[in-house]
This record gives C-alpha cells, sequence and structure tokens, in this order.
C-alpha cells in the first residue's frame, strides 16, 4: 500500500509505502521510482536492527532508522519495532509494515493540521510522535508492576513471578530502543545537515530530543524498580528457602535420636535393661528425654 500526500502549497511531499503487502517486484520497482537502497529495505525489516542515521552527499538523502514501540503485546510484553525515514528534495518517505504503522496514521492526522510545514519540520515531528507513543506503554507498565507487587504480597506464585519476569523483559526493550534514539537525535544535531536547517526546524528537533530524553528518564526509572522489586523477592524466595531447610535440617537431626538408642537395644549382645520387664519403656522414654532436651538446644541456636 503506497499513500502520498502534499502539503506545503505542493512543495513538499511525502510517501509512505506499507511493506507488508507489497511483493518483490513491487517493491524492486518503487526502489527504482524513488530512489531508494534495497539496504534500507532490511533495515526496515530487521526487527534487530539498532538506530542509526546515515546521510548521503551525492544524492542529498538523509536516512533515519529508528525504533518505534510495537503497541501490541508479543509473548505477554511489549517489543520495538525499526521505521525507515528518507528525507530527500523537500520529500519525505517512510517504510512501514503493520506494527508501526500507526505512527504513519498519526503523521496523517499532524500533516491535516499542520500543511504549511516543511519536510524536515514534519519528519522531526514524527519522531516526536514516535517519543510520545511510548509513555502510554511506559504508564501502563507502571500500573501492572503496582498490581503485580501487591499481589506478590500476597503470595508469591510461579504466575506472578513469571509476570515480573515479563515486565522485566519488555522494560529491557523499551529502555534500550530509548537510548538508541536519544543518541540518534544527538548524533543529528552534530550533523552538518543540522547547520542547513531554519529555525523553526531546529526548534522541532530540539523538541524532539527533549521528548526522547524525558522517554529515556522515565524508561530507566522504571526499569530500576522492577530490577529493585525482582532482587527483593528474589531474597524473599532464598529466605524462605533457607527456613525450609533449616527446618528440615532440624528435624532430620531429631529423627536420628530414636533411630541411635533402638539400634543401640537391638544389638545381638547382652544390654542393659535387657532382662528387665520395662526395658523397652525405660528406652522410649530416654528416647524422648534425649529428643526434648536436644530440640532445646537447637531452638536455642536458631533464635541467635
Amino acid at each position: 500500500m503506497i499513500k502520498k500526500t502534499l502539503f506545503n502549497d505542493g512543495k513538499a511531499s511525502w510517501i509512505n509505502i506499507q511493506t507488508d503487502d507489497l511483493d518483490a517486484a513491487a517493491m524492486s520497482k518503487l526502489y527504482k521510482e524513488y530512489d531508494i537502497d534495497d539496504e534500507i529495505l532490511m533495515y526496515s525489516l530487521d526487527k534487530n536492527e539498532r538506530a542509526h542515521i546515515e546521510y548521503n552527499d551525492k544524492s542529498n538523502t538523509l536516512v533515519l532508522i529508528y525504533n518505534v514501540a510495537n503497541i501490541n503485546k508479543t509473548d505477554n510484553h511489549y517489543e520495538t519495532v525499526p521505521m525507515a525515514f528518507l528525507a530527500k528534495n523537500n520529500s519525505l518517505v517512510t517504510l512501514t509494515n503493520k506494527k508501526n504503522n500507526y505512527i504513519a496514521e498519526r503523521m496523517n492526522d499532524y500533516i491535516l493540521d499542520h500543511e504549511d510545514v516543511s519536510a524536515f519540520k514534519f519528519l522531526f515531528a514524527a519522531l516526536f510522535m514516535v517519543s510520545d507513543a511510548f509513555f502510554p506503554l511506559i504508564e501502563e507498565m507502571d500500573t501492572e508492576r503496582k498490581l503485580l507487587n501487591d499481589r506478590i504480597r500476597e503470595k508469591t506464585t510461579k504466575q506472578n513471578l513469571f509476570a515480573l519476569s515479563d515486565l522485566e523483559t519488555g522494560i529491557v526493550y523499551m529502555l534500550s530502543a530509548s537510548k538508541q534514539n536519544a543518541v540518534l537525535l544527538e548524533q543529528l544535531k552534530a550533523h552538518s545537515i543540522f547547520r542547513a536547517l531554519d529555525d523553526i526546524e531546529r526548534e522541532q528537533l530540539e523538541d524532539a530530543s527533549i521528548e526522547a530524553k524525558q522517554l529515556v528518564e522515565m524508561t530507566n526509572i522504571t526499569s530500576e524498580i522492577l530490577s529493585q522489586l525482582s532482587a527483593t523477592y528474589n531474597n524473599v524466595l532464598n529466605n524462605n528457602l533457607n527456613d525450609t531447610m533449616k527446618i528440615l535440617t532440624v528435624l532430620s537431626i531429631l529423627l536420628t535420636i530414636p533411630t541411635i538408642i533402638t539400634g543401640f537395644f537391638g544389638m545381638n549382645m547382652p544390654l542393659p535393661l535387657e532382662n528387665n520387664p520395662m526395658g523397652w519403656i525405660i528406652t522410649i522414654a530416654i528416647s524422648v528425654a534425649i529428643w526434648f532436651a536436644l530440640s532445646w538446644i537447637l531452638n536455642k541456636v536458631m533464635e541467635k
């Protein structure tokens, strides 16, 4: 699916190419028509591609691979996907898929209300939208973390621990993506193309950079809280395990007392009390007395 939108009195254009529904022949034709390198497509389709910037001096083409949040969960946690932006000759080309096409929809709403913007201002506004789309997901994860914390305090179950693990996995994706985006915008401000921007475009780029940095701070705080929460419950589980092992160790020690005494009197040789009719009662009494004495000693040791 290809959508072309003209703005700024027809001086600028935006072309959004959704790559999901295009076959190889159609994509090859598009790349030739819009002078898009095949390598750019591979960047946008590779879910593990890092955010980075490229600039071709000969064709005056700026290429941005930017991390976009996938608003639909994968394996019970959020992930990010790359999105390609190409700015060339007052034209902006975006390569999207089903996971990040919602950004193109927001861009379409933006351009309807801001028809007089330049291609670069539109690009930087889109990058601002990308960062802004992360915040509801981070807030949702923070809310889930609070609810999960309350449930784990009541009862530590496998389901709750798995849910905590999913939250940690999702926040790792978000934190890594937001840091890469923030670094990319700082690199863009240090790039030679920055000097060619007008004041409005620079201001929009600065707004996008500030939003990206705020996202990093918010994501980092949530990540640290989750890490601390996970470490706390790991310590609690380890402490519970230690208590259980102590109890089992004490029980095993106490159970050896009757075994030792009865084993002693069970030997095939002359023994004390063997001719005493009350010998078995005395043997049991000795076992019980030693058992209680050892229990008292072990209890005092464990209390220290």
